[in-house]
């Protein structure tokens, strides 16, 4: 009984997102780091050389009486913070007014001469660097997407080697959930945390398997064990004088027999030893042959149609099919004795669990047995058949071996058991033979 897995994203794509998210963060963080210490060294850069020229332009125009490098004696476009500045020293401003090509820029100013003297000023225009900023920003943006699309491509791939590992890990832990305790991810590349995984389940592996072992090697040691004295005691119950207490004896001792050929038949299943004995049979013939020998009341319907399909009910063979039934089912390449064992096991679990009337229902390679009880529970529908484990209302009897065994034999026949409630109520267990 398989569990439905939940939708789920491919690990691949999430990395990739993540690397393509993070490598947009680092492009944006190195992007505005390096246009801010660029326009700042612009900006000193700018200061220094008007710093430098306004120096030089005031010592020529003292010895000479000439204005150098630009120089101008109070401009109209010189700050408000420059118009005034002390005597003899040289002071610096930054404008940020954009007239045309010109702007922003940076002055630099000092008198000539002592109180009341002009003030000489040089301006130097930081349009040209500043258009360089831009086009090393406009690269910056370049170089970004580039990398970016030559990051993500990359994380696609790396996240597929960690999506194959982790894959084959959960495929492995896939098949030893479905009861194949051989199954083991072996060897894997790396000491990262998915080969710890991948060891991990290994481990749990090797440990479920022995203990698997043991328990069913103690299953198959005790029901051998018991096989002989139950033979014994079935012999003595054969002496005893005909009375009611023989027969309770005789009931109670077919019962454990019974039991104890349960357990050795799922011993044999948990094995692997059994191996179907194909042959080409009428599959509802077949069907009704085991309904037959439950002995109970059971319905048995063939749905092909042809010239006599028809139903039947009773307690015996006569009453369990129809001749028109067995004639009209087309015949299936199968195991008959296994076959008969399933279908017996379904038709007495659903008469000691369920509800009258019991149906079985027969097609090409389906067989389908209902009945009109509660259903299965919820917890059997889930986790499949547990050995030992029955109706825990009271309604039912028996050991809880049924459908474990026609569980474990219909694998070996290749077919699929599948148990389901129907909405109006009762329990459905279908049979599917392999094509």
């Amino acid at each position: 009984m398989r569990r439905p897995r939940p939708s789920r994203t491919s690990l691949r794509w999430k990395i990739a997102a993540l690397a393509a998210a993070t490598a947009c963060l680092v492009a944006a963080a190195v992007g505005v780091l390096v246009h801010l210490w660029t326009a700042h060294d612009i900006r000193q850069r700018a200061e220094a050389r008007a710093f430098n020229s306004v120096y030089s332009a005031v010592d020529t125009y003292r010895r000479t009486g000439t204005l150098a490098d630009g120089a101008e004696l109070d401009p109209a476009e010189l700050p408000t913070a420059l118009r005034r500045p002390a005597d003899g020293d040289r002071h610096i401003a930054y404008d940020g007014r954009i007239e045309g090509n010109a702007g922003p820029s940076v002055w630099a100013a000092q008198r000539v001469g002592g109180p009341g003297s002009p003030v000489l000023a040089v301006q130097v225009n930081m349009s040209p660097d500043l258009y360089g900023l831009r086009r090393l920003d406009a690269s910056m943006a370049v170089a970004s997407l580039v990398s970016l699309a030559a990051a993500v491509p990359l994380a696609v791939y790396g996240a597929g080697l960690v999506g194959r590992r982790l894959r084959r890990v959960s495929q492995t832990a896939s098949r030893i959930s479905c009861g194949d305790l051989d199954a083991r991810t072996g060897p894997t590349k790396g000491r990262d945390e998915v080969a710890d995984i991948a060891a991990t389940v290994d481990l749990m592996a090797d440990s479920l398997s022995r203990r698997l072992r043991t328990e069913r090697r103690f299953t198959a040691d005790v029901a051998h064990e018991l096989r002989t004295p139950v033979g014994g005691l079935l012999a003595a119950a054969d002496l005893l004088p005909p009375g009611e207490t023989e027969d309770l004896l005789r009931a109670r001792v077919r019962d454990l027999r019974g039991l104890v050929e349960d357990l050795l038949e799922i011993s044999r299943l948990d094995a692997g030893v059994e191996q179907a004995v194909r042959a080409r049979v009428p599959l509802v013939a077949v069907v009704a042959e085991a309904v037959a020998r439950t002995g109970l009341a059971t319905v048995v319907t063939g749905t092909r149609t042809g010239t006599g399909s028809g139903t039947g009910t009773g307690t015996d063979a006569k009453n369990a099919q129809t001749a028109g039934t067995v004639e009209t089912a087309g015949t299936v390449e199968t195991d008959p004795r296994r076959l008969e064992r399933v279908v017996g096991n379904l038709v007495v679990n659903a008469h000691r669990h369920g509800r009258a009337p019991v149906e079985v229902t027969v097609g090409d390679r389906t067989v389908v047995v209902r009945d009109h009880g509660p259903g299965f529970p919820a917890d059997l529908l889930r986790d499949g058949p547990r050995r030992f484990h029955t109706d825990a209302t009271g309604h039912g009897s028996g050991h809880g071996l049924g459908l474990t065994i026609a569980l474990g034999q219909a694998q070996v026949l290749g077919a699929e058991l599948c148990l389901a409630n129907t909405p109006d109520g009762g329990a459905v267990a279908t049979l599917r033979l392999p094509t």
